[in-house]
């Protein structure tokens, strides 16, 4: 098994209009359900200029095996349909971890 940690990278853009309703979600549902699986938001970054995601948030995760069981959880898709009422183009991905911003 890996030990190496590993941060889990997530990309979003909040749908039009739904700006609002996507920072109460983000307050009172994502980043606690995060939370519940085991996972701390490490760092979020706003686009306010640019072609790139608007959203961007990382997690350190401390090995591999952990992400990947996350990533295969029902709670984890759950929270993913629930993202789907507010937000286009999510993607996440695993790199491994190293200091500072990395995307």
């Amino acid at each position: 098994m890996e030990k190496t940690s590993v941060k889990l990278l997530m990309t979003w853009d909040i749908q039009a209009g739904r700006e609002e309703d996507y920072f109460e979600f983000h307050i009172r549902k994502f980043v606690p359900a995060l939370e519940g699986l085991g996972v701390a938001l490490s760092e979020a970054w706003l686009t306010v200029y640019g072609e790139q995601p608007r959203l961007l948030a990382e997690a350190v995760m401390p090995s591999i095996d952990s992400a990947r069981k996350l990533l295969d959880s029902n709670a984890w898709e759950d929270l993913g349909l629930q993202m789907d009422d507010l937000v286009e183009n999510f993607d996440y991905k695993l790199i491994p971890a190293r200091g500072g911003f990395q995307m």
